[in-house]
Order: C-alpha cells, then sequence, then structure tokens
C-alpha cells in the first residue's frame, strides 16, 4: 500500500510500546515510520477482512473448550 504522497502527523503512543516498536525497527535494519506504516497497513487489512482479533477469537476459543458440551445440548 505504498503511495508517493506523504502525510505528516503526530500522535502520542504508550512509551513501552513506542520502546517495543523502535526494537523492532532497530533489529530489522528499517526505518521507523516503516515499521508503523507497515503496522497500521495490516491493521486496515485486518479490519478491512473482519478478521477477528486475536485476543477475541482466543476469548472464544477457550469458552468453546471450557462450554463445548453444553452449546452443543443448547443447539438441541
Amino acid at each position: 500500500m505504498a503511495s508517493n504522497s506523504r502525510d505528516k502527523f503526530a500522535t502520542q503512543v504508550d512509551a513501552k510500546t513506542l520502546a517495543t516498536v523502535r526494537r523492532v525497527a532497530e533489529k530489522k535494519g528499517r526505518q521507523l515510520q516503516s515499521v508503523i506504516e507497515e503496522a497500521l497497513t495490516d491493521l486496515l487489512e485486518k479490519r478491512r477482512l473482519g478478521k477477528p482479533r486475536f485476543h477475541v477469537l482466543t476469548a472464544y476459543e477457550r469458552s468453546h473448550e471450557q462450554y463445548g458440551e453444553l452449546y452443543k445440548k443448547l443447539a438441541r
């Protein structure tokens, strides 16, 4: 989703999150802006496709493991 046009913007982020993103960029030998752009692009693509967020899917799977038999009985 690279574009020739770039817009600057400012925002605030949790200090630990930003430090982690900076480490990822450094470890991969990339610029911070490219890692952030990749993260934003991934988020938008995930939302566009309607994929559930990881923590939602995990909660669903746990619930199904715990209450699967009950769900089957209720479905009857």
